[in-house]
């Protein structure tokens, strides 16, 4: 009888594991199958709301590692992560890692596997990111062996960058199946766990752009002024962890008393999804503007230029890190009634199947792991 595959999966952020759980899943309920999943990174930090502990709840066969301490220089986070996670690949003995996107954690893992010889597969590569995420995503383009992109578009770029054809394989962006799905919370269930106590509002996420650190008090500044003014609803969520965003926290201190505005560390997956479907907008510079909302038909307010070269759509209307340019924005979207058509760019909610169809494959177990640059 032959063995059952080993696979790692390796998440360092709320927004990976969003991608990473319907995989996690649909791998765990197959009993060829010895899933084993890494967490480290902001799941790890109290400051974030300690996220592993949700996953402790949902997922068996779980480790956690503390890469980082609350602001941490992104080389230490990314050694640390490699220091760990090497140790506990030599323990499982994967026969595959799946890592997602732009952070230093997926980093992490495809320096590791492919240091050792273990077939690392790679989900959303050849995406645009701006800032920083866009060179660690690119990076891990060219450590890893297989590549699991949400569109042709993202291929292109792939096979642009010399990765072999039959390497790449487009099945969507893991998270829009959980968007379509019929078990996610009520709207009411949500609100009550959460204790929002308005039915209008708007989503606010805004991260720090690592390559502009010296312009970030000013633009959340900016910002700030921005949404206090408007006495419209917001529900705030917690930036990221990287180099900056201390000074984004110091700012939202501001948010403090203010009976319009709730803030939280990290929301659930399934819960932040209901939010998001029924906002009125979400403004900030997080990539949920770019690749989710669009797909619910919510308006977004692209601030300032982290999400440059991205999808555009119609409902994504992008503004600079200008009070006024900001308020004019707010104004125009809460005054009028918009309908948008919801796109499918990233996926049409049929990314599992695509994904399971793949690992069914003998041939994928057979990934050669000597990489070779294929000239076009």
């Amino acid at each position: 009888m032959a063995k059952n595959k080993k696979i790692i999966f390796l998440s360092g952020t709320r927004a990976d594991y969003g991608k990473l759980k319907p995989l996690i899943k649909v791998a765990s309920d197959n009993p060829s199958y010895d899933v084993h999943v890494f967490v480290t990174g902001m799941h790890m930090l109290e400051k974030y709301g300690a996220t592993a502990r949700e996953i402790l709840k949902e997922v068996w066969n779980v480790y956690l590692y503390n890469n980082q301490a609350f602001s941490s220089h992104m080389e230490i986070v990314l050694s640390n992560t490699i220091f760990g996670f090497s140790h506990y690949v030599k323990e499982i003995k994967p026969d595959l890692i799946i890592i997602h996107g732009d952070r230093v954690e997926a980093l992490a893992g495809a320096v590791v596997g492919s240091f050792n010889n273990i077939i690392v597969a790679h989900i959303e590569g050849g995406e645009l990111s701006g800032t920083i995420d866009e060179l660690i995503r690119h990076s891990v383009t060219k450590l890893v062996h297989i590549h699991f992109v949400a569109n042709e578009e993202a291929k292109k770029r792939l096979v642009q960058m010399g990765e072999v054809e039959s390497s790449i394989h487009i099945i969507g962006s893991p998270d829009i199946d959980i968007m379509f799905s019929d078990t996610l919370p009520s709207f009411e269930e949500v609100f009550k766990y959460y204790e929002i106590n308005f039915s209008r509002y708007a989503i606010l996420i805004y991260h720090p752009v690592s390559t502009e650190k010296d312009k970030i008090e000013r633009h959340i500044k900016a910002l700030v002024d921005a949404v206090i003014e408007t006495n419209f609803n917001y529900i705030v969520v917690f930036p990221n962890n990287d180099p900056g965003s201390e000074i984004i926290f110091e700012e939202y201190k501001r948010f403090q008393g203010l009976s319009n505005f709730k803030v939280y560390p990290s929301i659930r997956f399934e819960r932040f999804l209901v939010l998001l479907k029924n906002c009125t907008f979400i403004i900030g510079n997080s990539s949920v503007g770019i690749r989710e909302a669009p797909i619910y038909s919510v308006p977004t307010i692209n601030v300032g230029n982290r999400q440059n070269n991205r999808f555009s759509h119609e409902s994504i209307f992008s503004v600079e890190e200008d009070k006024d340019e900001i308020l004019k924005s707010i104004k125009k979207i809460v005054e009028n009634s918009y309908s948008f058509s919801p796109s499918y760019f990233f996926g049409d909610g049929n990314c599992i199947p695509k994904f399971v169809e793949v690992l069914k494959n003998k041939g994928f177990w057979e990934t050669r792991t000597q990489k070779q640059f294929v000239d076009r």
